[in-house]
């Protein structure tokens, strides 16, 4: 009887430890479908709440009025290293407006393994970022965050929409919250077309109610 107690015991241990990873699993599918909501009805960035690399839920609105930068990061990519450059430019413009936005994604060759802690770490030992970070997800395929389905819509963004080819693919955001250009992997963000968009977008206060001037893009956009 004590050798079927024991046993007994064991599987129920089993059958606690099933429970607990189903529950872990369900939770878990259940945030990535919220993640990746349907993109219908939504007229800018500012209608998404996004967790940063805390865990902490930031609507982007907190960033109404300024020209964003979205980029979507990697620790172990070739691209890796624009993380000095993407600093770089934060550190010169975001007095003036900029806002550097990095969401680490692991689709591409799991060039972004580790945890958000981990990832949190990498960048501030280094590279020194001090930009706002926010929790890893995903940027293609089925589980595409409901913030990137909006950014590749391509019925929304003719000019700026499509997939994501790789990482360290740039989106710049315009004061209204609109997508207004984007830029491939390969282009660094302190080079000249960067430079030349952020300083546009920047200074574009007054006529940023122009409807006839054009977003701009990069044929070759990743």
């Amino acid at each position: 009887m004590k050798k079927v107690s024991e046993r007994n015991k064991v599987i129920w241990a089993a059958l606690l430890i099933l429970i607990i990873i189903s529950c872990g699993w369900a939770a878990n599918e259940k945030k990535e479908e919220k993640m990746a909501q349907n993109t219908e009805n939504i007229n800018s960035i500012y209608d998404f709440t996004m967790d940063d690399i805390d865990g902490n839920p930031v609507p982007l609105r907190n960033y109404k009025g300024k020209v964003i930068m979205l980029v979507n990061v990697a620790s172990k990519c070739g691209f890796t290293p624009q993380y000095e450059a993407l600093q770089r430019i934060y550190a010169r413009y975001q007095d003036r407006g900029l806002v550097i936005l990095g969401f680490p994604a692991n689709d591409f060759l799991w060039q972004e393994p580790g945890s958000n802690d981990e990832i949190k770490k990498f960048c501030t030992l280094q590279y020194n970022v001090t930009f706002p970070m926010f929790a890893k997800i995903s940027v293609r395929g089925s589980k595409t965050a409901s913030l990137y389905k909006f950014l590749t819509d391509k019925k929304l963004h003719p000019e700026n929409g499509g997939k994501i080819k790789w990482n360290f693919t740039k989106f710049f955001i315009d004061r209204k919250g609109k997508v207004a250009a984007r830029f491939s992997p390969k282009t660094v963000p302190d080079s000249k077309e960067v430079i030349t968009v952020i300083e546009r977008l920047l200074a574009d206060q007054i006529r940023q109610g122009n409807k006839n001037e054009q977003p701009l893009s990069e044929q070759d956009s990743g």
